[in-house]
């Protein structure tokens, strides 16, 4: 074998040993002595001691670099890291930690679909123009494959809100009327839907939690609204928070907007119902009418022909 043929494995094993030097550099673990002497510095580390004895491997070592990873992608302005953690809340993924995740997570995808792609296209094109193209498929597939995950995932949670909140809304609604407060009707709800509609349990449960510790009602409201990423929802703790603050009957406005949903889903309901026939038009063109075509003028086809050969 030639230098030509050995080239491209050379070159695939050198990066993936590059690769794999950098995340042992990022990932390098302590002596027992210096986590003692930090464990004596700050008596909170104890505690993570058993925690941190169970993150070995792939996770743990993940977990170590993903500040270090996620560095690059950090977003620099207020408004665009507020961005991606209301996106990651909109998916469901509300810890504190959940953007630094994502970060390093596209960080890892392109360096493993550079390694990928660079694999494959070095074993099958070697260093050439389709290698390189290898590598840049590979590197922006790895690189986006999170970002589209994440956008089917906050799709499909605020499409399931969507759907469950009005049952929801129509149990708060009775369990307010029936004289709980807000705050107990919410934590009822929570428990009765929680197997029916998990989503909307887990947000009105987080809620119960922030109004437990002390948060502001209107904070509390306000975050639900933002962190659903539904726009009845947001409706719902604008209103709550109107009511709130002017003292008016927390149950006939969850009525009002209870009412209102209703009138909206059905008004949905038969838009739908109208663009049916529009819908129909191209399968019916391109599948059901040629068949009907064949059926009825086959026969008549078949007889002019016979006619025209015989005379």
């Amino acid at each position: 074998m030639d230098f030509a043929t050995l080239a491209p494995y050379a070159l695939f094993v050198a990066i993936t040993a590059g690769v794999w030097g950098v995340f042992s550099m990022f990932t390098s673990r302590k002596s027992r002595a210096a986590q003692r002497l930090e464990e004596l510095k700050d008596p909170r580390k104890r505690s993570k001691t058993l925690e941190d004895a169970n993150e070995d491997g792939v996770k743990g070592m993940f977990k170590k670099a993903a500040p270090t990873l996620s560095k690059a992608l950090t977003p620099k302005s207020d408004l665009e890291q507020s961005e991606l953690k209301v996106r990651l809340a909109n998916a469901g993924f509300n810890s504190p930690n959940a953007p630094t995740f994502y970060l390093a997570l596209k960080t890892a995808g392109l360096v493993g679909g550079v390694m990928a792609g660079g694999g494959y296209g070095l074993i099958s094109f070697g260093v050439t123009q389709a290698g390189l193209t290898a590598v840049a498929i590979g590197g922006g597939l790895g690189f986006y494959i999170p970002e589209m995950v994440l956008w089917f995932l906050r799709r499909s949670r605020i499409e399931r809100i969507f759907l469950s909140l009005p049952d929801a809304l129509d149990l708060l609604v009775v369990c307010v009327e029936s004289g709980l407060g807000l705050d107990a009707a919410m934590r009822r709800v929570a428990e009765e839907l929680s197997d029916a509609s998990p989503d909307v349990c887990s947000e009105f449960s987080m809620c119960n939690m922030q109004l437990q510790m002390g948060r502001p009602r209107r904070e509390v409201l306000h975050d639900l609204g933002i962190r659903s990423g539904v726009d009845d929802m947001k409706s719902l703790a604008a209103i709550l928070i109107q009511a709130d603050r002017f003292g008016s009957s927390i149950a006939q406005a969850l009525r009002v907007q209870s009412d209102s949903m209703r009138i909206k889903r059905s008004q949905m309901a038969e838009e739908k119902a109208a663009q049916t026939a529009v819908k129909m038009i191209f399968p019916l063109v391109l599948f059901i009418f040629p068949g009907i075509f064949v059926v009825l003028v086959g026969p008549a086809a078949i007889m002019m022909i016979r006619q025209l050969l015989t005379t």
